[in-house]
């Protein structure tokens, strides 16, 4: 049986993790795990839905040293709850707050201990043990799984360090906006300090303040783990943005100008992951220097008549992405928007990505995003457009939209909100459109 250890690459008496302006040493984060892990019932799965990243982390190892599968869904919805425990009956939650989800038994991580830690034992693991299993929406609706083995999460954590050149940054601290639950948060602010003796940082600040302030106070090196609506927002605003010595971006690809923005103002590299949660982090770039993405190690990709598909590495089941990639070969590759995405209007074709782009790129718009109506037919008939942007006028907006996009692709209507209903990552489920067209026709009768 093939073992890979819980944790690598940390000296004795090195920084685990950052709470509350303190640090926790790797042998105080190892102390905690065989104490919750004492704790726990004798279930093969368990919810973990602990906010705070350390407490986290320490439930996520001290689950897999149980040989627990942890369950990361993509919310906390009473509706996705009730559906987890209808399909995996003896689960059990693991929650850092006061109560957990109704009618489920819930197992409190505690505080992290005090005083001199008991053990430094290193445990190993199986790699094929399945480690977690992430959820999709899926077409439907229903939560669609997909699992990962141990083996396959540490080898994605170890090439994303090498694919991002990240071993002269030993000891680094990574802060971060994104959820531990979601497969980007998960792989590179957990997996990425577990596998390579870095340091996490336990929160997750939102508001530009917060993430200054957190960002500040931690030492040097630093980076900051974030998404593209986290970013903007970071950028919008004038305040002075504290160095950082590596920025990362994911779940949608950025400009080259924004990317070029994030650089001088945190005087750090800005690389952005490619991936999906069925196959992981697959590839990188640094977005100011080519638009091209470079697989990590051994992953390789193909095409036929479905579209591209990727396999190799820590990719342990060939999987069919669900984007339109333009193969250069194996290992590099465009991508040209989500196959979804895919607009036809009028004989003409598009993306919502570049629809989105170049949204986004006109002056005062905050943030904003095209999409596309429920209709009959095979042609879409209009596009709607939900934009942020105070400082602008239906006819301003058309205007600057007229100079970048098709005359086809005009959104008819342009709805003007206070906040687009995006979700813990940045993204905007279809659902959530719906909801919003539904709230802003009540206010409109």
């Amino acid at each position: 049986m093939v073992t890979l250890p819980l944790i690598r690459g940390f000296k004795p008496g090195g920084v685990f993790a950052w709470r509350d302006g303190r640090t926790i040493g790797v042998e105080e984060f190892l102390c905690d795990v065989v104490r919750l892990a004492a704790r726990l019932p004798g279930r093969r799965h368990v919810l973990n839905l602990c906010a705070d990243r350390y407490r986290f982390a320490v439930g996520f190892a001290a689950a897999l040293s149980r040989r627990q599968v942890s369950l990361l869904p993509p919310n906390e919805t009473p509706d996705t709850i009730a559906r987890l425990v209808s399909q995996y009956p003896e689960l059990y939650c693991l929650c850092d707050r006061t109560a957990g989800p109704a009618g489920l038994e819930t197992v409190s991580v505690p505080e992290p201990a005090t005083g001199a830690p008991e053990i430094s034992v290193v445990p190993a693991l199986p790699e094929a043990h399945v480690a977690a299993i992430l959820f999709t929406s899926g077409s439907t609706g229903q939560p669609l799984p997909h699992r990962k083995t141990w083996g396959s999460l540490v080898r994605c954590a170890i090439s994303e360090i090498e694919c991002l050149d990240m071993h002269p940054l030993s000891g680094m601290t990574v802060l971060a906006t994104v959820p531990p639950q979601h497969a980007y948060g998960l792989e590179s602010t957990v997996m990425l300090v577990m596998q390579g003796g870095l340091a996490l940082h336990a929160g997750r600040p939102l508001l530009p303040a917060d993430v200054r302030a957190a960002l500040a106070g931690l030492p040097r090196p630093r980076a900051l783990v974030t998404t593209p609506v986290h970013l903007r927002a970071l950028l919008a605003e004038p305040d002075a943005l504290p160095p950082a010595d590596l920025v990362l971006s994911a779940t949608a690809p950025l400009s080259p100008q924004l990317a070029a923005e994030a650089e001088a103002r945190f005087g750090a590299p800005l690389y952005e992951i490619y991936g999906c949660t069925e196959a992981g982090g697959i590839a990188a770039r640094r977005t100011i220097e080519s638009v091209e993405w470079r697989a990590m190690r051994d992953v390789a990709l193909r095409t036929d008549g479905a579209g591209t598909w990727v396999k190799g590495g820590h990719v342990e089941s060939e999987e069919l992405l669900a984007d339109v990639i333009e193969l250069l070969d194996p290992g590099r590759f465009l991508l040209h928007g989500r196959t979804a995405d895919l607009v036809n209007i009028a004989g003409k074709r598009t993306s919502l990505a570049h629809l989105n782009y170049h949204l986004n790129s006109i002056e005062g718009v905050r943030d904003g995003a095209f999409v596309v109506p429920e209709e009959n037919g095979e042609d879409v008939a209009r596009l709607t457009a939900f934009v942020v942007a105070p400082g602008h006028t239906t006819e301003s907006l058309m205007s600057a939209l007229r100079q970048r996009i098709d005359a086809a692709f005009l959104p008819r209507p342009l709805r003007f909100v206070d906040a687009l209903p995006r979700n813990a990552t940045g993204k905007l489920p279809r659902q959530a459109f719906a909801e919003l067209e539904s709230e802003l026709a009540r206010k409109a009768g």
